[in-house]
């Protein structure tokens, strides 16, 4: 600790005494402190030297963005005698760092008589910085050193760094950005750093956001550009496969079905799979360095006018690589409604199983704006969710008056191959373990309705789907779409990315797409993107939020998909004339 800091307990509060000729390095250890969740307060100590030097801090915001309160100390008296009414915060150290604290802290809390002295995430915290410190305070446990060991030993062979360095360099990102909102800096202050500069301009009001557009455009272009060729090899080898495989069987139901049923569906979700190494290739680069924070940062202001803040806009970003771990990042939202709110945006976000199906629509009828599209659908879904936040805010039910927050910035970092690596795994191992999970088992259904009672692939208009889809029908004409892209959209709950293995059945060829034209199915894509989250994103809001909330999340997005695309469908005929 540093030798100007002092830390004392007086009248059952935790006070610190902070240099504020030093402010960032020491309340480094204020931010340390804050999830013990104890009444603290921090005393400034040569403040009128700050002043001499020509800055100037804004204490009693900074009191607000850190959630404790602060003061001078010559108002000791005064502050001590204050209620301690403001809310608590923590600090959020990204994804694999509150992982790995969520594993730890489901250990300590099977522990029997843990003490309540300090909360069980900063028990947590602990275990992963200073595990020796922790264990003196908890009950043996085998499994706790375990699980805290296997976390430490993943973290370092991500980060290559320790986990107390990479939780140490998280504090002091949150530091920063708070003394950012609050600390002015005298005119001939010299002493920015590169990175500080480059900040200016990546958190810049009018132009961070601009650049995260041509930055998101680029990983589009990018990922349809190298992603073409690996995507028709891939198709071509299916093709080959299917042919080469119905030569050698008998012209039987089973064969029909391990054919048209089970190879097409696979066939048809594997194709896409080297677009979303590429396109999540980036999108780890761009996490993984830094740069992600300064973009949730740049939405702060657009964030506080629907009552929100930059730090929602964290959990959204993760959005578009899967609902489901964007909803637990939210966790971490301090406030409860900006909590639930921030988890019911989430499924606005255009995640990893509907990109097969973006893919294929847009190479078919957009090859000449094929970024542009895909642009286009990721930034609706963003101010769709803006929008439906804005409305529920002002219902009895989310109504809350404004309040402040910092947004982290944690420091650039170079990304790493290894961390790189791991991230797409991840994604690359999300999306194939629903081949046998998911779509085997959905190919095999629509074949079976599509087969039966004809008997014949061929007959479709006469099958069991076919009754299913003239059904559905009546309600989805109005957006263009006829009973087989009804009977699709119907596929997709379990998993998005059943809509493209169905469409392998429904659609065996190119040629079979004739049934669309660019704006049915430009409105297809937007009612892929807004319409019933997929099972997994469902059982995981009502976990968190509630059944209430989790049917709300089906129905309004079902309704909002059909009047969007509706009014796409129906805008676009009128300038089609």
């Amino acid at each position: 600790m540093n030798k100007n800091a002092s830390e004392y307990i007086e009248k059952g509060i935790q006070i610190q005494e902070v240099d504020a000729r030093d402010l960032e390095n020491q309340l480094v250890r204020t931010a340390a402190l804050m999830d013990r969740h104890q009444p603290f307060v921090v005393l400034l100590t040569h403040y009128q030297d700050l002043v001499q030097t020509d800055h100037a801090l804004d204490y009693l915001l900074l009191s607000r963005l850190l959630g404790v309160r602060i003061g001078l100390i010559e108002e000791k008296a005064a502050i001590l005698a204050e209620e301690n009414s403001f809310r608590h915060v923590h600090v959020s150290y990204g994804k694999d760092i509150e992982e790995a604290i969520s594993k730890v802290v489901d250990v300590i809390v099977t522990l029997p008589d843990v003490r309540e002295k300090y909360s069980k995430r900063y028990m947590a915290v602990r275990m992963l910085e200073r595990p020796d410190e922790m264990l003196a305070l908890l009950p043996p446990s085998e499994e706790l050193i375990r699980v805290a060991a296997e976390q430490r030993a993943r973290l370092l062979f991500e980060y290559g760094k320790t986990a107390y360095d990479v939780i140490a360099q998280a504090r002091r990102g949150f530091v920063h950005g708070a003394l950012e909102e609050t600390l002015t800096h005298a005119q001939n202050d010299t002493g920015h750093s590169v990175a500080d500069r480059v900040d200016k301009i990546l958190t810049n009001r009018w132009i961070g956001l601009p650049l995260l557009i041509v930055l998101l455009y680029a990983v589009f272009e990018c990922t349809f550009t190298l992603g073409a060729y690996p995507q028709e090899w891939i198709g071509r080898g299916v093709e080959a496969l299917a042919d080469w495989v119905r030569s050698g069987l008998p012209s039987v139901w089973w064969s029909s079905l391990l054919i048209d049923g089970v190879l097409m569906g696979i066939g048809a979700v594997l194709a896409f799979l080297p677009n979303i190494i590429i396109m999540f290739f980036f999108l780890s680069l761009m996490e993984d360095s830094g740069y992600m924070a300064r973009a949730a940062y740049a939405m702060d202001k657009i964030m506080h006018r629907i009552g929100l803040h930059g730090s929602s806009f964290i959990p959204m970003l993760m959005g578009f690589g899967c609902n489901v771990p964007a909803i637990m990042a939210a966790k971490d939202i301090a406030n409860k409604k900006d909590r639930a709110l921030t988890m019911m945006m989430v499924p606005f976000m255009s995640c990893s199983a509907r990109l097969p199906v973006y893919l294929l629509f847009i190479g078919a009828f957009f090859a000449e704006q094929k970024a542009v599209v895909m642009l286009s659908l990721y930034i609706l879904g963003v101010l769709l969710s803006i929008v439906f936040a804005w409305v529920m805010q002002h219902t009895k039910a989310f109504r809350q008056p404004k309040h402040d927050y910092v947004s982290e910035l944690p420091p650039f970092r170079r990304p790493t191959l290894r961390n790189t690596g791991l991230h797409i795994w991840e994604r690359v191992a999300d999306y194939l373990q629903k081949i046998p999970a998911v779509i085997i088992w959905a190919s095999v259904i629509i074949w079976a309705l599509t087969y039966f009672p004809t008997g014949n692939m061929a007959d479709m208009e006469h099958s069991y789907l076919a009754m299913i889809g003239h059904w559905m029908e009546p309600m989805m004409r109005p957006l263009g779409f006829d009973w087989k892209m009804s009977v699709c959209l119907l596929t997709g709950l379990p998993a998005k990315e059943a809509i493209v293995s169905t469409m392998g059945i429904l659609y065996p060829s190119d040629a079979a797409l004739s049934a669309f034209t660019p704006l049915t199915a430009y409105a297809f894509m937007v009612f892929v993107l807004l319409y019933f989250p997929c099972v997994a994103t469902i059982t995981t809001l009502r976990k968190e939020i509630g059944a209430k909330w989790a049917w709300f999340s089906v129905l309004h997005s079902f309704v909002l998909a059909w009047v969007v695309s509706f009014m796409i469908y129906q805008v676009g005929l009128l300038f089609s004339v």
